[in-house]
């Protein structure tokens, strides 16, 4: 079963207003959206999703008049809410994790744990799967991948075996993968704790799915779209999301005044950070949902 993480917590971060106007770019199954639209008596929600499965469960759940569920990746909500009327927003909420549904649904391949077609598409409508990445990308692009979006120490070996293996026969299953990963790993590396095959697996689904450029695109967006007073509200799950949101965060809220430019009185960013340190799940909710472990939530207001 899905749980939303921080989930009272992105709540409060967003300090919805009755009668606002509010975007969920991470409807997944409804979480997040169901404490919003509660909040809301005038106001209206708007929810992106690419994953078909998910729209059909969450549906179910936000039976609203007050609802726009809109099925498209979150980097394009600035033209999807324009086509809506919408120019401006009091809150926006991003969940970057990935959801159970996706996790725990052994057909859709994202997992190690259960064995199947190696897939890894969000929205299921997508051409590109893992399955072609892995059978099909060059050497030097697995290498990349697994060092970039997985931090991958032995990137480098596990890219050489899947060039070796695919030769003899393609990769189709997780399963498959899993054993060429194992196969050129250290026997220390192997049993530490946590899956061998985790961060190779994690650089396939954000490169299945360009993740890390959509949410980048996305934010872009996103501040463009904020009122005054609006709430950026961003929670996520691994360092390079994080790294990205930072360092945004910290662009939007500085203003760059030239060394040895005499002013009187500096101009004021357009946004502040609420957040100097990210907001962390507690230790009762990280016992009760172990994949809240590394969530981090970061705050934008614009000014």
């Amino acid at each position: 079963m899905h749980k939303s993480v921080l989930l009272e917590e992105a709540i409060n971060a967003l300090a919805v207003k009755k009668d606002g106007l509010y975007v969920d770019c991470t409807l997944g199954m409804g979480g997040h959206s169901g404490l919003i639209v509660k909040s809301l008596v005038k106001g209206h929600l708007y929810c992106f999703e690419q994953d078909q499965e998910a729209i059909m469960i969450a549906s179910e759940k936000l039976k609203f008049n007050n609802v726009t569920i809109i099925n498209n990746n979150f980097r394009h909500i600035k033209e999807e809410l324009n086509k809506l009327g919408v120019t401006k927003v009091d809150g926006i909420l991003y969940d970057l994790g990935v959801s159970s549904l996706q996790f725990d649904k052994a057909e859709r391949g994202f997992s190690y744990r259960f064995d199947a077609p190696l897939d890894m598409r969000m929205n299921q409508s997508d051409t590109l799967s893992a399955k072609t990445i892995v059978n099909e990308y060059s050497f030097s692009e697995l290498l990349y991948i697994f060092r970039t979006y997985g931090e991958e120490k032995f990137a480098k070996e596990i890219a050489r075996n899947i060039e070796k293996k695919r030769q003899l026969k393609s990769i189709e299953t997780t399963f498959e993968l899993v054993e060429i990963i194992k196969e050129v790993l250290p026997a220390k590396v192997k049993n530490e704790k946590g899956h061998p095959a985790k961060k190779v697996f994690q650089s396939l689904r954000i490169a299945v799915n360009d993740e890390l450029k959509a949410f980048e695109d996305s934010l872009k967006a996103a501040v463009e779209l904020l009122n005054k007073d609006g709430r950026l509200v961003v929670i996520t799950f691994h360092s390079l999301e994080d790294r990205i949101c930072k360092q945004f965060f910290n662009e939007k809220s500085t203003v760059f005044v030239p060394k040895n430019l005499p002013i009187k009185k500096a101009p004021q960013a357009d946004f502040k950070v609420i957040t100097k340190k990210p907001i962390l799940p507690g230790t009762v909710e990280i016992s009760d949902n172990n994949r809240s472990h590394s969530a981090k939530m970061r705050i934008l207001s614009r000014n």
